[in-house]
């Protein structure tokens, strides 16, 4: 019998909470072994080259270089590696990328050798020994020229630079068109965007005594054990990747980073490697946000109604492939916003660039078309005369509203809720013009909507095991990467919840590939979901073990009992039907009863959509979000500081309160500056701002305080009808930020980033206009 939640929704503790506050937990750089060698890479000098001659014999007699690596030296050394997925299910799904560089080089960051020494200076004096001679190409770095009859080719294969097409059509769209009493047309530009995670890429490996080759490195994903063994040229239970606490990843960890490297070394030597990357080799080697360049056509009633959208996107996938699929098809699912339109057009295309990879990034695609979609609506309100938030009032889904691929979301859709809540937060007060200091103010808001939960076609699954201890306390195993956002600390409360007992009663023990169940990778908002509902199906099968043996002593039915404050209890006479937890525990273990159950969930799952034609249910579920924005510009300087934010989500169900608020908090402080302040500096292939002091990001004092609005419509498909936030939280923020400078000066900006002397430069364009 189900009684009142004890820990769900409560601001509960997470199990590493004092170790963090303390300093005490340990991340990748904080381990060492006796004998350990220092790992370094060598990098290519150009973005686009022919490696013509490699010669490694002086370093290698550097003394206390212990192995120089090439491309010659990988065991398996096909000229792409199939990057690890749960499933394969090809259609241009493949994400390859190589190990080592020989033939074409294809970015400036790819790696072509590899160096383990006595320390890490005599290993970056290595570096300098090697001798590679380039025959230098001209590269191609705009997508839009790589998709250019007769453009440079960066993979050299004759094949041309496309990396995938997709499209999703609904309706009549030139029909529609005609009906039309305004039609908004627009560029729009997005930036690449560097992780910036506190913690750069690191880890360390060794031979055990069982000759499995142990990795212990922050990741995202603990199955790439599977492809790093299979370069490796050994069985998979000969690879074991221990995690460890992430200090960051938002997508830029999903990617294989310096595991491979660390295991190659190890494999050579037969001594522990240990590798960290520095700040600037971790900014300019590692993926970044795709750019997207986006054209959106609007057209609409007079009166407001949205008949019509047409959308091209054209990605820049950079030197290999790695997960732009995936990020293209999240793109063009959510290209239409959050909006019913009964006719729409999306056309994607991503293309080979000579720039630096680009993979994962929180947000997983949806941030760029969000931008571009969210301003569309503040142009076309401005064309019709109208109040942005009253032209989302008219235009927004509802529940049982049908997306243009012919999905119908499941749950509530709580976009007008959200819109009118921050709305109303917003402006509780009236907005000055100006500042008593002459600052302009501007107000604004956006909608987003971002899915959870891998796609459906991927048909996932993960897994969780509990152990009922003879003490009372209960050990949780787990593969879940932790990136610091309370992921193995929900699975814990979930436990605790069911079986009645306190989060610090359960132990979780995580991120093993021998020794937890796997759980999937930690990405695509789908911990909660995927685990959090395996760890539920555990506890519930473990709760109904307990209550009939408690039924048993008690003489109580089953269908009367519950679990809370380490007691079973009878809900109907409970100060006089009560047993310890522990005690029951103790009846099970006599009886030989089995005190561990492992559990698996499994999404619900599609077959691979006809790219050229997307139809049906791509991702399980939506979570849908709003933030507001209150700031003042400087007209004389084109300084913005952001005076007030807003953020709201639909949660479904809060499972902990603390994370949920800091996933919002997260959210908005990782993108608000995106669009006006963050600038890799790209140019021709090489990143230019390659250092905090040159790759600017918020400090505290430019965040104000965020005021978080949670909404709990229970609608979604995680445990207790919880939705996935992690990702969503930083979805809609970029635009409101960008509408609400045009609030204040009355321009907008379309194209990343709008820095101080853009803002300058439009404020004298205005005046002079006027």
């Amino acid at each position: 019998m189900r009684t009142e939640l004890n820990l769900i929704g409560k601001p509960v503790s997470r199990h590493d909470a004092w170790a963090k506050a303390k300093g005490d937990q340990l991340f990748s750089d904080d381990w060492s072994m006796p004998g350990m060698l220092f790992g370094k890479v060598l990098r290519s000098k150009y973005p686009a080259a022919v490696l013509k001659r490699i010669d490694t014999k002086k370093a290698e007699e550097l003394p206390g270089v212990k192995a120089v690596l090439t491309a010659k030296d990988v065991p398996v050394n096909e000229d792409v590696t199939k990057f690890g997925q749960m499933r394969d299910v090809g259609g241009g799904f493949e994400g390859l990328y190589r190990v080592l560089a020989s033939g074409r080089i294809r970015s400036k960051s790819e790696a072509i050798a590899l160096v383990a020494a006595e320390s890490p200076e005599t290993a970056e004096e290595a570096l300098k020994l090697i001798e590679v001679d380039y025959e230098v190409l001209e590269g191609v770095f705009d997508p839009r020229e790589a998709l250019k009859e007769g453009a440079y080719s960066v993979t050299g294969d004759g094949c041309g630079n496309v990396i995938m097409r997709t499209k999703i059509c609904d309706g009549n769209i030139e029909e529609a068109f005609k009906k039309c009493d305004v039609i908004v047309e627009n560029d729009y530009e997005t930036t690449p965007n560097e992780h910036a995670y506190l913690e750069t890429e690191g880890g360390m490996g060794w031979i055990d005594e069982n000759g499995v080759i142990t990795l212990r490195v922050g990741t995202q994903v603990l199955e790439h054990y599977r492809t790093i063994a299979k370069v490796l040229g050994l069985p998979h239970n000969k690879v074991r990747n221990i995690g460890v606490p992430v200090g960051g990843g938002f997508g830029g960890k999903e990617d294989i980073t310096v595991e491979m490297y660390i295991a190659l070394l190890v494999q050579k030597t037969g001594r522990p490697v240990k590798m960290v990357w520095s700040r600037e080799e971790s900014i300019e080697s590692h993926s970044k946000r795709h750019p997207e360049y986006l054209h959106y056509k609007t057209g609409a009633t007079k009166d407001g109604k949205i008949l019509a959208q047409e959308v091209s996107i054209v990605m820049d996938g950079g030197s290999y492939t790695y997960l732009t699929p995936w990020v293209q098809m999240y793109s063009t699912f959510a290209a239409p916003g959050c909006y019913k339109i009964p006719n729409v057009s999306v056309k994607s295309v991503s293309a080979f660039t000579n720039n630096t990879f680009n993979s994962a990034n929180r947000g997983f695609g949806a941030p760029q078309v969000n931008f571009a979609s969210e301003r569309q609506m503040d142009e076309i309100a401005a064309r019709l005369n109208l109040d942005p938030v009253e032209l989302r009032r008219r235009n927004v889904l509802h529940d049982g509203d049908r997306l243009p691929s012919g999905h119908v979301p499941r749950g509530h859709i709580a976009l007008k809720e959200l819109l009118d809540k921050v709305n109303k937060e917003l402006n509780r007060s009236s907005k000055p013009d100006r500042l008593p200091d002459g600052r302009k103010v501007g107000r604004a808001l956006a909608l987003g909507h971002m899915v959870y939960g891998r796609l459906n076609f991927l048909h996932d699954s993960s897994r969780v095991s509990i152990r009922l201890e003879l003490d009372g306390s209960v050990t949780l195993r787990a593969g879940v990467p932790d990136l610091g956002g309370g992921q193995a600390s929900v699975l814990a409360q979930i436990v605790a919840e069911e079986l009645g007992l306190e989060i610090e009663d359960v132990h979780p023990y995580i991120m093993d590939t021998h020794l937890t169940p796997l759980c999937g990778t930690t990405t695509a908002t789908r911990q909660l979901y995927m685990s959090g509902n395996a760890a539920l199906k555990a506890a519930v099968q473990m709760k109904e073990k307990i209550l009939e043996k408690a039924s048993a002593l008690s003489g109580c039915p089953v269908n009367m009992l519950a679990l809370k404050n380490r007691k079973v209890y009878s809900v109907i006479e409970p100060e006089t039907i009560s047993i310890p937890f522990v005690d029951v525990i103790k009846h099970l273990s006599n009886d030989g009863e089995v005190l561990e159950n492992i559990a698996q969930f499994n999404a619900p799952f599609t077959e691979v959509p006809d790219l050229n034609d997307i139809k049906g249910e791509l991702n399980p579920d939506i979570t849908y979000t709003c933030h507001g924005v209150e700031l003042a510009v400087d007209e004389q300087t084109g300084k913005i500081e952001l005076l007030r934010v807003i953020a709201a989500a639909d949660a479904g169900r809060v499972i902990n309160r603390n994370s949920c608020e800091g996933q919002l908090e997260g959210g908005c402080v990782y993108h608000a500056w995106w669009p006006t302040m963050e600038d890799l500096k790209q140019e021709n292939g090489i990143t230019m701002a390659n250092s905090f002091s040159t790759y600017l990001i918020p400090t505290a004092a430019d965040v104000p305080d965020i005021e978080s609005i949670l909404i709990e419509s229970g609608g979604g498909l995680g445990p207790y009808g919880a939705k996935g936030i992690g990702e969503p939280a930083d979805n809609s923020i970029a635009p409101a930020v960008v509408n609400a400078i045009r609030d204040a000066i009355g321009v907008g900006f379309n194209k990343m980033t709008v820095t101080p002397e853009k803002i300058l430069n439009a404020v004298l364009s205005f005046k002079n206009k006027e």
